[in-house]
């Protein structure tokens, strides 16, 4: 694209290079899986059954968007509700039996808007036409047909205030207000019967306050204080709608447990439900119709569920019989609770969707998600431990490409974004593309990584570049140690947190790297710190607290941030960027790409300015990633 002074980003530097396009000309070789077929959009995928079981809904590509298609079961006859031609739809939900509610933003600004069209394709609505405003689902409302409750920020970029949408008309009532930007509402959560009882309020910055209501009528009260390192997380009540909420829980504990924590005494009713000795858990299913808990899931190295309900247990085990070795998930049901989506994959396999009749005992396949890749073509994701250089437990996964000896490998290692996220076992199209072209690749859950406890969560603050770092750099050092890895044959890639974790590798440890990928990574502390979105604002402290006070701290923050620092770096950098990026601004990008330019080091740059915090968009996918395979098939081989 030309360069225009209206397109975010310094106009001064070209979106793109000569170098650029001839890594994306020299991409292919003889392989039997293009770029196109790891990132190709599913024919179906997403499958959804509506509220009384009678339609299928899906997505599926329209000039090359992801829509939405609905289906009534027992026939073949599919119709098409939706025809957005420049973005996919982000999300989508049955509201009731007739009407779909979908969510969709602009370039990738993550300002999410919402619609709302009946299964036919009739009465197309925008249901939240306001411009610059994000809203967030509270509560679709099961057992009412016409509305569902929402949170948006229209009176204050910083604020989200809970509303009643009615979904025929449009018609916004508001439920409470959230008018102190001092001392703001971060969360609301309804019973069971829709009516909002919970609040959670940021006060001074850093503490999280649950205030509880036993009637709409009635004002909040404050319930219990934290400090924001200890997690109480109200999940739903229990049945009765009383005083009870089930929670996700690390009062006076490492790892967050599933407890019941009764709002009015303000503390953890009984003995947890369930806790486990390696990792937090926090998801806990239920039955509306039967009233009963029914499982909790957790991730180790695998994921695993943990069952309360022998009526779940069963119907599990029963799709389990038939679909062997697979994750399986049940995606979606009708009300009855007597027909089911069910989802399976693997970290070879995107998998199939089955429908399950409970009442005939009948498993039908659907759909194979991406029959054109053969799972026995794929390379298996390994778990693996590593003991960190200060003596902590690293769990992470290893990729090895199929065929081939893991014996002085080239290595591709994949930092993961967020910081505070994990990685988890899974099919992920990067890897496997890299798999296929002969590198191993490393992901690892670096301290800061959540699943892990407090403690370990804890230990990555205001540590990055530092610790965090470090941890990254032992990985690769094991791999060494291993004879896995050839050391002079090692790139690092990553996105977000993980694309600053790529530019502070190529930084702090310039000879670890042949080569680097930085896709919509931070650069620079100070800045990233100053262009965080709005309704990040009320937890700039908690910020502070995490990665660092850029008043308070100016020499640490200048020591890690790697657009001071680029005079050490000696490998080939890739930057790529999503110029509506609303996490991390498009200047991060620019910083790193000017400051090396002006040493003289030609750095190839792909931007987009129709795409934010990643690419979404197909034609821009398989650009980039041609481009980042010849980059690693020019510096790795």
């Amino acid at each position: 694209m030309e360069n225009n002074k209206t397109l975010p980003g310094d106009p001064t530097l070209p979106s793109s290079s000569e170098e650029l396009q001839k890594l994306i000309a020299e991409e292919y070789g003889n392989f039997k899986y293009s770029v196109e077929d790891f990132f190709k959009k599913p024919d179906k995928t997403r499958y959804q059954l509506s509220k009384k079981g009678t339609h299928f809904s899906f997505m599926g590509p329209y000039k090359n968007r992801q829509n939405i298609f609905t289906q009534k079961i027992g026939t073949s006859d599919i119709t098409q509700i939706t025809f957005e031609t420049d973005r996919d739809l982000a999300w989508y939900f049955w509201a009731n039996n007739s009407r779909i509610i979908y969510g969709k933003d602009d370039g990738g600004n993550e300002n999410f808007h919402l619609y709302a069209v009946n299964a036919d394709g009739s009465d197309l609505i925008e249901l939240t036409p306001f411009k610059g405003v994000r809203i967030d689902i509270i509560d679709t409302l099961e057992d009412f047909d016409d509305e569902i409750i929402i949170g948006m920020n229209k009176n204050n970029p910083q604020l989200f205030e809970p509303y009643r949408l009615n979904i025929i008309n449009g018609k916004l009532t508001q439920l409470a207000e959230n008018n102190n930007p001092v001392e703001p509402i971060s969360e609301w959560m309804t019973d069971h019967d829709g009516k909002l009882r919970v609040a959670i309020k940021v006060q001074n910055g850093t503490n999280s306050v649950i205030m509880y209501r036993k009637t709409e009528n009635e004002p909040f009260k404050e319930v219990l204080t934290t400090d924001f390192r200890v997690t109480l997380s109200p999940l739903f009540f229990e049945f009765d709608n009383g005083n009870i909420v089930y929670a996700s829980s690390n009062l006076g504990r490492d790892k967050s447990a599933i407890v019941k924590f009764d709002l009015e005494a303000g503390k953890e009713y009984g003995a947890p439900l369930f806790e486990h000795e390696e990792v937090d858990v926090s998801q806990l299913s239920f039955s509306r119709k039967r009233k009963v808990l029914t499982s909790i899931l957790y991730t180790t190295d695998l994921r695993h569920r943990h069952f309360l309900d022998a009526e779940t247990e069963s119907i599990y085990k029963r799709l389990k019989k038939s679909l062997g070795d697979y994750e399986i998930f049940v995606t979606s049901h009708n009300k009855a609770e007597d027909k089911f989506m069910v989802r399976t994959f693997s970290d070879r396999s995107l998998g199939a969707y089955y429908f399950y009749d409970k009442t005939k005992d009948e498993l039908t396949k659907i759909v194979e998600v991406s029959p054109w890749i053969k799972e026995e073509d794929m390379s298996e994701m390994h778990p693996i431990k590593y003991t960190s250089r200060d003596g902590l437990t690293i769990n992470g996964y290893l990729t090895l490409p199929k065929g081939k000896i893991p014996k002085n490998l080239p290595v591709v290692v994949n930092p993961h974004g967020g910081p505070w996220a994990r990685d988890e076992w899974g099919y992920n199209p990067e890897i496997q593309l890299m798999a296929s072209r002969g590198y191993a690749i490393l992901q690892m859950n670096f301290r800061s990584s959540t699943g892990y406890g407090r403690e370990f969560w804890e230990k990555g603050f205001k540590k990055w570049g530092d610790t965090m770092q470090n941890d990254i750099t032992d990985g690769v050092n094991y791999l060494i140690e291993q004879g896995i890895a050839n050391p002079k044959r090692i790139a690092i890639y990553g996105g977000s947190y993980g694309g600053y974790a790529t530019l502070a590798g190529v930084t702090y440890t310039p000879d670890l790297y042949a080569c680097a990928i930085d896709y919509v990574g931070v650069s620079n502390l100070f800045s990233f710190m100053k262009t965080i979105p709005p309704y990040w604002e009320p937890y700039l402290k908690m910020m502070y607290e995490m990665v660092g006070n850029p008043d308070e701290e100016k020499e640490r923050m200048h020591k890690y941030s790697p657009v001071f620092h680029v005079d050490k770096i000696k490998a080939p950098l890739f930057v790529v960027q999503g110029a509506n990026d609303p996490r991390v601004n498009i200047d991060e990008a620019d910083q790193i790409v000017k400051a090396l330019r002006n040493n003289g080091i030609e750095v190839p740059y792909l931007v987009k300015y129709n795409e934010g915090h990643g690419f979404g968009n197909q034609e821009n996918q398989f650009e980039f990633y041609k481009a980042m395979i010849g980059f690693l098939g020019k510096y790795l081989s």
